[in-house]
């Protein structure tokens, strides 16, 4: 049976990958301006095989709404093109044969209620994997307590120091939340 120390580290670890998790479908929820975390979730099919485009591409932005794509494989720019055209990002991708010119049309202020909505519901789905953890970590040691490995104090003590780490992840979600609705908000 593991010990305290171990669930509670293990809770602490898990809940700790839940935010990193978070930050990064948050980062994949476009703002008003261009940043290349928004294509990592953009698959395209280069010689048959769904890839990242991540991997298949450099980005630059030299402006606000602006990113220049430029494909490590030339004969990859036209599959680029098709996913792009064909992901939630709502633009036109230019090609001059080299590379891809993307220019990202403002945000509407629907487009930029259904992002802040979409924001609120991840972070929401995230919050509730943390309270799952707490959840199993605390059915550990209700386990071990049941085996009279532990006291009923440890156990408690225990449940209590899962709560606070509950508590603290948690707002490092709000925390995420609230930024991302700022962005959003900003015109």
């Amino acid at each position: 049976m593991p010990t305290i120390d171990e669930i509670t580290n293990d809770a602490e670890r898990k809940m700790g990958g839940t935010v990193e998790h978070c930050r990064e479908e948050m980062g994949g929820i476009r703002t008003g301006r261009a940043h290349p975390a928004m294509f990592a979730k953009i698959m395209v099919e280069y010689y048959g095989t769904p890839t990242p485009l991540q991997q298949l591409a450099t980005f630059q932005v030299p402006e606000a709404r602006t990113v220049l794509i430029t494909p490590y494989d030339p004969g990859a720019l036209k599959g680029i093109e098709k996913a792009i055209r064909n992901s939630d990002l709502g633009a036109n991708p230019a090609s001059d044969g080299n590379l891809i010119r993307l220019v990202l049309p403002s945000l509407t202020e629907e487009r930029r209620k259904e992002y802040i909505k979409l924001a609120r519901t991840k972070a929401e789905e995230n919050k509730v994997a943390i309270r799952n953890v707490r959840r199993a970590a605390n059915e550990q040691v209700g386990k071990i307590k049941k085996n009279k490995e532990i006291s009923e104090d440890d156990a408690k003590h225990a449940e209590k120091k899962l709560d606070d780490l509950t508590k603290r992840y948690i707002e490092k979600i709000d925390e995420l939340l609230k930024s991302k609705e700022a962005e959003l908000s900003e015109v």
